[in-house]
């Protein structure tokens, strides 16, 4: 059975990308430092959802810790590590840059020269469509990304080159994806779907940076798990993009669909457009189709429907979350 190490299993796509992977007979190793970035009590109901499973184990880690990590490394040999951990968020990142940095590049740098010193074959980062800001659409994995324009993109293109030198040095097999806007049940509560349900349930008004047209290429986070695991694959160094790879929906089609699900007009409040916002992103996911025979399966207007019903089902603790 092999054994895979997940970084930051609390969050939102580890804890999904954990789940199918066990669903997949793979053995578990969560980490994650339970930051209070967002309301950890929602960390908490994830975490809850992996525990019962035999072949899952949870250690409340940081991978800033290098000591801690190393004795992880000592007392377990992994297949692979998919880092999942990371401090996300454009908007708080120009707030508390530093920490972006000690998370992004500094955890990441611990992560690599672990994987070097206990030969582990095979490391996937989780990356982000925010460094694509100012390139022209579809975005393609060979665009030059060098102006990332928050703290965030910066760190994270900083995590990717980390990547390759190591790579380069060592021969460590490494994938890089590119996630896109990632949604569905028990989401971050700092991304506006999330948000947009939450409001829109409570009768309270949805805050909106700019008029509301600006897009993005949202993706089911079922699909990217699933996108995650086939990445664990040999590749040498590879970027690839995991988005829905459909034509952009903006964020006032968003409202007008939860609106319609259910069955009340959200009360939008329109505000300026923040700078180091993209007004738009969409994947080119013909890389991840070659190399990794993967595509989403999930329409925007099913994944909306199933994170409604996830809001629905725990209509109670999603009043009490903070956000």
């Amino acid at each position: 059975m092999k054994k895979i190490l997940v970084t930051g299993a609390a969050g939102f796509i580890g804890w999904k990308t954990s789940e199918k992977l066990l669903e997949k007979g793979f053995e578990v190793v969560g980490v994650d430092n339970m930051n209070d970035y967002y309301d950890v009590r929602l960390k908490e109901w994830r975490l809850n959802q992996l525990l019962p499973h035999k072949n899952f184990k949870f250690y409340k880690i940081d991978i800033e810790d290098r000591d801690a990590l190393k004795e992880l490394f000592e007392s377990n040999k992994f297949s692979a590590i998919i880092n999942l951990a990371a401090r996300a968020g454009v908007r708080y990142s120009i707030e508390n840059p530093y920490i972006y940095y000690t998370t992004n590049v500094m955890g990441t740098l611990n992560l690599l020269e672990l994987v070097k010193d206990f030969d582990v074959p095979k490391f996937v980062l989780a990356s982000t469509s925010s460094l694509y800001a100012g390139q022209p659409m579809p975005f393609k994995e060979d665009l030059p990304v060098n102006r990332p324009i928050s703290p965030y993109a910066a760190s994270k293109k900083a995590a990717e080159v980390l990547c390759y030198t190591y790579h380069y040095l060592y021969g460590i097999d490494v994938t890089v994806l590119r996630y896109f806007t990632v949604y569905g049940p028990a989401g971050r509560p700092d991304m506006s779907i999330f948000r947009f349900i939450k409001w829109t349930m409570e009768d309270k008004p949805v805050q909106i940076y700019g008029d509301g047209t600006q897009s993005r290429d949202f993706t089911y986070v079922d699909d990217i798990a699933e996108g995650t695991i086939k990445a664990l694959k040999p590749l040498g160094y590879e970027i690839i993009n995991l988005g829905g790879g459909r034509n952009p929906t903006s964020l006032n089609r968003i409202l007008e669909i939860i609106g319609k699900e259910l069955g009340k007009r959200p009360k939008v409040i329109y505000g300026n457009f923040l700078k180091v916002d993209l007004k738009s992103s969409w994947a080119d996911i013909e890389k991840a189709k070659k190399l990794l025979h993967w595509e989403p399966q999930k329409s925007i207007s099913e994944g909306l429907k199933n994170s409604i019903l996830w809001a629905k089902s725990n209509r109670d603790f999603l009043s009490e979350l903070e956000i």
